[in-house]
């Protein structure tokens, strides 16, 4: 058989959860996921590409049939795809913190709201009678329940709320306080007028939380796509934020609703720097996503395993992981008695400066070698033989390549904000520098480097070996970055990095 016909067998699934259609299939139920899932954890933290929406999608797909959630209805507080719906808060000038609690408080108060009185249509009981009562009167009773039109109708209603009373001259603040009813004779903008009544978000969170109570179900309102919501917009986006969270404690006094938030990890130090009062309690509930080198194996040996035409193919049924891996990759990349084992290799350059291993990274690393060994194959047309990988060491190296470049694009240069001139600094040099080296490039005194190199130790892009400092190997090929030393190494000092790369 042709190796040509083999690879197309080969599926390993996307890297972004949002289009992998197999996900289900080899999910991993991790620590995590179990930790969510049992009411332990709320705030799932984990760098891009760590499966924070792997995680949501699946406890989307298998709430209903998990027996700990059996009372449990998941509410997508987000829409998964498009541009984020939060995203409408960057279009006016940003709010004080406080407001944007009350923004938050109106949103989930209103989405719970019309979800559970759109399930009871036609059965209310006078509880339901009362939530529907409020919500019309606030102007938040939606038409559906999706999270794009509930938050539309909050935005909107806060926004005519700001808008000055002409006769009466007088503003309607968005308030932190509560939900305002205006009678429904009242215009904005003319003669008729009247004061608001102000209903305190705490009764109308209660009434919800009575009527939920009611139908015996709790709901856990999930948001992701955090990180995404104020590109762009830092002066919103940490008062939206911080008020996010302020808005998950208070409604821990209510038992039937819950908030669930996955949340970049590097955007929750954003959110608590400077102090957040009650920390602890947001940490005593918040949970990272962690992957060791184990679990990344596994990962990748579980997708090839779920390929059974191609397991049969190659004799793989009954294998042990080790085997399954080694039909796929060769031995070592470069050949060498000290030179790395492939899978070695391979955790080195999908490593970012902080030594972050996405899975993300790996999948991709996987799949662009597959498609340049398939790009080989159509032109060499090889027969495969027993013991050959199907993936050579050139082909790793290939889809190394086309990984740094699209890692150097998607996530370096779109995460670093104003620092990405910076970084653009270092491209067609070396991957080694020192204080020396490095105050040379960022044009400031040698005594400032180290200083000046810190938010690009922050992100990622260098990392600190004592007094030197190195560019990742997963950014080198994107920025068209050599190994070796930008500085004059003292005789007899080796590069230890050729040995082991």
């Amino acid at each position: 058989m042709l190796i040509k016909e083999l690879l197309p067998k080969l599926k390993l699934g996307s890297s972004v959860a949002e289009h992998d259609q197999a996900l289900a299939q080899y999910f991993i139920e991790t620590d995590t996921f179990r930790a969510l899932v049992q009411g332990e954890r709320d705030i799932i933290a984990g760098d891009k590409g760590t499966g924070k929406t792997a995680l949501y999608r699946i406890l989307r797909e298998r709430f209903g049939s998990l027996e700990e959630m059996r009372d449990i209805e998941v509410i997508a507080a987000f829409n998964p795809t498009g541009n984020p719906v939060f995203q409408r808060l960057t279009e006016d000038d940003p709010l004080e913190e406080g407001q944007y609690v009350g923004l938050w408080k109106a949103y989930f108060f209103a989405l719970a709201g019309n979800w559970v009185l759109e399930i009871y249509e036609g059965a209310f009981t006078p509880k339901m009678d009362e939530l529907h009562d409020l919500l019309t009167e606030t102007g938040l009773r939606s038409a559906d329940s999706a999270a794009s039109t509930v938050f539309s109708q909050v935005v909107n209603l806060f926004r005519r709320l700001a808008k000055p009373i002409d006769a009466a001259e007088v503003t309607l603040a968005m308030t932190p306080q509560g939900l305002p009813i205006v009678t429904p004779r009242v215009e904005f903008g003319t003669v008729e007028a009247n004061s608001p009544q102000l209903v305190e978000h705490d009764r109308a969170l209660s009434l919800l939380n009575d009527v939920l109570d009611e139908t015996g179900y709790a709901v856990w309102l999930v948001l992701d796509r955090l990180d995404e919501a104020f590109q762009g917009f830092p002066q919103a986006e940490i008062p939206a934020l911080r008020a996010l969270f302020r808005t998950y404690l208070d409604l821990q006094a209510f038992n039937r609703v819950r908030l669930k938030l996955f949340v970049r990890r590097d955007l929750f130090g954003r959110i608590i720097e400077g102090g957040f009062v009650n920390l602890t309690h947001v940490n005593a509930r918040k949970i990272e996503i962690l992957w060791d080198d184990e679990d990344l194996f596994d990962l990748l040996c579980r997708r090839i395993e779920e390929n059974g035409e191609l397991m049969q193919d190659l004799d793989l049924e009954g294998k042990a992981r080790d085997e399954l891996f080694d039909a796929v990759f060769p031995k070592q990349v470069d050949q060498g008695e000290k030179r790395p084992t492939t899978w070695n290799w391979m955790l080195t350059r999908i490593a970012d400066g902080n030594g972050i291993r996405p899975p993300r990274n790996l999948i991709d690393l996987a799949t662009k070698a597959q498609e340049a060994q398939q790009r080989r194959e159509a032109r060499e047309n090889r027969e495969y033989a027993e013991g050959d990988p199907l993936i050579t060491g050139d082909s790793l190296k290939r889809g190394l390549d086309a990984l740094s470049s699209e890692r150097v694009e998607d996530t370096l240069l779109a995460e670093a904000g104003n620092y990405a001139s910076t970084i653009a600094l270092f491209r067609d040099g070396k991957a080694e520098q020192n204080p020396a080296s490095l105050a040379a490039i960022l044009s400031v005194p040698v005594e400032e480097a180290v200083t000046a190199s810190k938010p690009l130790l922050d992100i990622g892009f260098l990392e600190q070996t004592g007094d030197t400092f190195k560019i990742p190997m997963l950014y080198r090929d994107g920025l068209n970055i050599t190994q070796g030393k930008a500085f004059e190494a003292p005789d007899g000092d080796a590069d230890a990095e050729t040995e082991a790369a």
